[in-house]
């Protein structure tokens, strides 16, 4: 008895030694619906390394951005593990801010993510954040709201017929809006989608030389459509929806067009969540007939500061999180339609998932996007809804908010354009851009 107490005894000891040395892994996070899902299914994660805690950072778009810049920059080393995009991962890996990915093992098949998404999260070849998910953009519309005003939208529809299928679509009495797209001001909320829509329109941010080129034709056409068509068919208080504005929108039968993320088609299409689940269709991102459409290309990513001291422990965290063996995961306890889209050829290989109504929408829009020739005419830059320099994030909320305000009617658009320049030439320069 005595021995077996004896037993009892050490293998506690050794059970609250493990749990005494184990790990913690900080790890910071942006709050939305599949990186929830994601933290509530980290104990199959901790199950297989006992010897690894994890933390959980969770914050809006915005403060994320804000925090995990402010610890990159500064080398604090708060977070092990961070959640960026597509923007910063190529300006942090030319920094050496970044730890590569490029050893994570032969299971985990790096060939298997999809080239676009890949290539948005590497630099010089080398994989420097694991994408979580990937998106584009595309059309999202009700369909029962189509079929009455008469109208099919088409497989590639462009920014005319979408203006008139909006205005068509609207029932003020009904509470039912056009079309609602964002307008909370933000590099990643309004100027996301006012880039990408610039970019079709024939717009962009800077000539060659790196002038800003607000005071175009281009631009003016561009913020003119946007502000006209959500003025006449969009929600009251546009100016300060952004993406979750609209998702609840749309779920909730307020919409008739919606052009957003990509990754929304889960949510938009989830019973559970949406009341016009059986009644929404997909549509490539549009078009103005000048060769570019206006779809992005983004990626939710994890990634490992150079600051931390738990590379080994970050690495297993990224390989589990990103793995086919997660989406196997999601898909058992959640669904196919809820597996985080867009990162890996074989999701849309397998057949259970090619069922869905967005899959072949979603896999479309993202091999359509090429952030290195995202213009009309030539650019200096790569990037469809940012411009890839340090300085976008400050130049482009400011911008952000002057569209916004415009929109808001506090402002004409001409004030808002000539705005925008001013405040783009004058940080531009002052950053040491051009002549």
């Amino acid at each position: 008895m005595r021995f077996a107490n004896a037993l009892l005894v050490a293998g506690m000891s050794m059970i609250g030694s493990a749990a005494a040395t184990a790990e913690t892994l900080t790890i910071a996070t942006v709050n939305n619906g599949d990186m929830i899902r994601m933290q509530k299914l980290t104990g199959d994660f901790t199950r297989m390394n006992p010897d690894i805690d994890l933390q959980w950072v969770t914050l809006d778009e915005s403060t994320l951005r804000r925090q995990v810049t402010s610890d990159i920059a500064s080398g604090s080393g708060r977070y092990d593990v961070m959640t960026i995009g597509t923007y910063e991962v190529p300006i942090w890996g030319k920094q050496g801010w970044l730890v590569s990915l490029e050893d994570l093992p032969a299971s985990y098949d790096i060939e298997d993510l999809l080239p676009p998404i890949r290539d948005g999260l590497s630099v010089d070849g080398k994989l420097y954040a694991a994408p979580f998910y990937g998106e584009s953009s595309m059309v999202i519309y009700r369909t029962d709201l189509m079929k009455e005003a008469g109208l099919t939208m088409p497989h590639t529809p462009d920014w005319e017929f979408i203006g008139e299928a909006a205005r068509a679509m609207t029932d003020r009495q009904a509470g039912i809006n056009g079309i609602c797209l964002r307008g909370k001001p933000g590099w990643g909320e309004n100027i996301a989608l006012l880039t990408a829509t610039a970019n079709s329109f024939g717009a962009r941010w800077f000539d060659m030389e790196w002038n800003a080129q607000f005071d175009t034709p281009e631009w003016k056409q561009t913020l003119s459509y946007y502000i006209d068509v959500l003025n006449e068919a969009g929600p009251p208080g546009a100016a300060q929806n952004g993406f979750n504005e609209n998702l609840a929108l749309f779920q909730d039968g307020k919409c008739g067009i919606w052009i957003d993320a990509t990754v929304a088609a889960s949510f938009v299409t989830d019973p559970a969540t949406s009341r016009v689940a059986d009644k929404v269709g997909f549509a490539l991102a549009p078009d103005n007939g000048l060769g570019k459409r206006s779809n992005w290309l983004w990626a939710w990513a994890l990634a490992i500061p150079a600051s931390s001291p738990k590379v080994d422990a970050a690495k297993k965290f990224i390989e589990w999180a990103t793995s086919k063996d997660y989406h196997a995961l999601v898909a058992a306890k959640h669904g196919w339609a809820n597996v985080p889209p867009g990162t890996r050829t074989s999701l849309y290989q397998n057949p259970e998932y090619a069922k869905l109504p967005f899959a072949r929408m979603t896999l479309d829009s993202i091999n359509g996007s090429n952030p290195l020739d995202p213009t009309v005419d030539e650019v200096p830059y790569v990037g469809i809804q940012f411009v890839s320099i340090p300085e976008f994030q400050l130049i482009a909320t400011a911008v952000g908010q002057q569209f916004s305000a415009a929109l808001a009617g506090k402002m004409s658009i001409d004030e808002a354009l000539r705005n925008a320049q001013a405040l783009t030439t004058r940080e531009m320069k002052r950053a040491g851009y051009g002549n």
